[in-house]
Order: C-alpha cells, then sequence, then structure tokens
C-alpha cells in the first residue's frame, strides 16, 4: 500500500537517484565529442608544441577529435579567464604553466580568475630545463666564481625575457641567496635577451640550451649551470644548488587543467589518459629533440606544485620589489 509518507520520500528520492544515474552515466560514456584544449599563448612556443602533441595522442587513445584554440596576449590572463569560465564538463582543458598560476596573482591586484580556486588539475605535462649562463668575456667558470665576481662588481646586470618571467625571478633568487647586487634589464622575448648576452650588453641569462647553443659553440657564451634540474643535453652541468647555492629552488613545470566544478570521474579518465599519452616513447623522444621534458602526474601532485610555486613566486615578487610597467 502506497502511503502519503512512501509518496513523499519517492518525491524526494528519485529525482536524487535520477541525477546521481544521470552524472554516472555522464561519465562514463565521456568523451562522446570534440576536447578543445586553451593555450594562452601564440603558436609555435614549447607550450603549444606540447600541447599539440598531447592533444593528437589524447585524440588516439580517447576516440574523439582535438582541436587546440590559441589565445595570446595579455600576459596569458584572457586565456587563462576563458579556460576557468569556461563549462566544467571536461571538454575544455586549458594548459598553463607559473605565469598565470603563480606569477600574476603577485603582479596584478584583480584577476579575472583565482589559479587557486577555479581550476581543477588534472596533470603536469612538461618541464624545459633552463641555464645560466654568462658573457665568455666574464672572468667566472662556475658559480662561486660568478659570486665572487658580482660582489667585486657590484652592480652588473643581467637579462630576462621579461619583467615578472620565470627567467627573470629565478635571477632575483640567485642574488637574494647569493648577497649580490644585480641590476636587471629586462626586454621582450629571447629573440632579444640572448643576443644581449652575446654582446656584452648584459653579463649574464637564463634560458633554454637551444637558444644558447650556437653562442655557446661559438665560444661567446659560457654555461655555468643548469637552474631547475640536470639535463641530459649536459649532463655535465650541476645545478645552481649542487653548485654551492645552498636553498635555490626554481623548477617550472607546465601542465593541465579544467575548471573547478569538472566531475571528479571525468579528471580521472583525462589524468589516464595524459598520463599514458606523456609516457609513449615516440611523444617522450619528440618533446625531448626540442629540450622538453615530459612529465605527468596525479592531481594531487599537480596541486601541491600549483601551491608551493604560488607561495614561491609571490614572496620573491614581494621581497624584490618586482613591478609591472
Amino acid at each position: 500500500m502506497r502511503t502519503p509518507i512512501h509518496a513523499a520520500l519517492a518525491a524526494v528520492v528519485l529525482p536524487v537517484m535520477g541525477l546521481a544515474w544521470s552524472t554516472l552515466a555522464g561519465a562514463q560514456v565521456y568523451p562522446n565529442r570534440p576536447i578543445r584544449f586553451v593555450v594562452p599563448y601564440a603558436t609555435g612556443g614549447l607550450t603549444d608544441v606540447t600541447t599539440r602533441a598531447l592533444a593528437k595522442k589524447m585524440s588516439d587513445n580517447l576516440g574523439v577529435p582535438t582541436v587546440v584554440d590559441n589565445r595570446p596576449g595579455g600576459a596569458a590572463i584572457p586565456g587563462t579567464e576563458h579556460g576557468a569560465k569556461s563549462a566544467p564538463d571536461g571538454y575544455t582543458i586549458t594548459n598553463s604553466d607559473p605565469g598565470p598560476l603563480a606569477i600574476n596573482p603577485a603582479l596584478y591586484s584583480k584577476l579575472p580568475y583565482d589559479p587557486l580556486k577555479d581550476f581543477a588539475p588534472v596533470s603536469t605535462a612538461s618541464s624545459t630545463p633552463l641555464f645560466l649562463a654568462v658573457n665568455a668575456s666574464l672572468p667566472a667558470r662556475s658559480i662561486r666564481e660568478l659570486i665572487d665576481h658580482a660582489k667585486a662588481n657590484p652592480g652588473l646586470n643581467f637579462g630576462s625575457i621579461g619583467n615578472g618571467s620565470v627567467h627573470h625571478l629565478a635571477l632575483e633568487m640567485f642574488k637574494q641567496l647569493a648577497g649580490v647586487n644585480l641590476v636587471h634589464i629586462p626586454y621582450k622575448g629571447v629573440a632579444q635577451a640572448v643576443p644581449a648576452l652575446v654582446t656584452g650588453d648584459v653579463a649574464m641569462v637564463i634560458s633554454a640550451y637551444s637558444t644558447l647553443k650556437p653562442h655557446v659553440d661559438g665560444g661567446k657564451v659560457r654555461v655555468l649551470a643548469a637552474v631547475n634540474q640536470r639535463s641530459t643535453v649536459l649532463p655535465e652541468v650541476p645545478t645552481i644548488a649542487e653548485a654551492g647555492l645552498a636553498g635555490f629552488d626554481i623548477k617550472p613545470k607546465s601542465g593541465f587543467l579544467v575548471p573547478a566544478a569538472t566531475p571528479r570521474p571525468v579528471v580521472e579518465k583525462l589524468n589516464a589518459a595524459m598520463r599514458a599519452a606523456l609516457s609513449e616513447p615516440d611523444l617522450v623522444q619528440q618533446l625531448a629533440a626540442l629540450s622538453i621534458v615530459a612529465e605527468s602526474s596525479t592531481p594531487e601532485q599537480y596541486a601541491e606544485i600549483i601551491r608551493k610555486d604560488y607561495d614561491l613566486y609571490g614572496r620573491l615578487i614581494r621581497t624584490a620589489g618586482v613591478k609591472i610597467d
């Protein structure tokens, strides 16, 4: 016999069960249409290349088309905002790095997104080994000799690919830990910063080896240390920390995120597909040829990296007094 109480329970329980079943069914059939990868940078850069390589693998592995949507400009803010405010259904994935997630929050008083609240991390994707290099005329062949030279010559300058970039902030950390007085000269990208090093307009820069190699081979530039990790490109070159500057710890990584409300089963399915793709030898080799290291993680591991970077770069920017012109 159906009582009023039974009817009331049915009115409450059945819709909830229906919603749960709908959510579960949606997760089970995901994905069933094209997935879009948002890149907040221009085409041709390392972030774009990594995303396109992974997107192709994801398309093969998940059985749906993938599209790369480049939204460059504005310090990566517009593209990152678009990714954060997209539908939380797993069909829009944003590639990011410390710039939008950890550096911008300390440089800009107002951002249209919250990197810690508006995204659900999926997996790290890659890192690019960086190196500290000096003009060959500088009498320094090690990090210790560079520190000694800088102390003896206050006001030694260094170049970077832009104010507030990882390359800039890494040398601000070097400056603070070494206790030296260095002057920052910002340029509008690597195409200006590295030539300035070659001509001696700046004494040192941090950059990827691919941009330094022709000048190293030509005897104009000398690499002293690796920044974030030892590299197979120059396995004999120690990291800055290994070379004697204890506490130096800059390890920028790129990764993929989805909007915060994306269902956990969807995040897990994307994570599994990404980790599988980033372990495939042909993709690893494709990225390695560009000095990019494929690196995947769990969502939790990537979330912890973002939190640590958020604190690290924020502290660096405040103590160095970095401002956006």
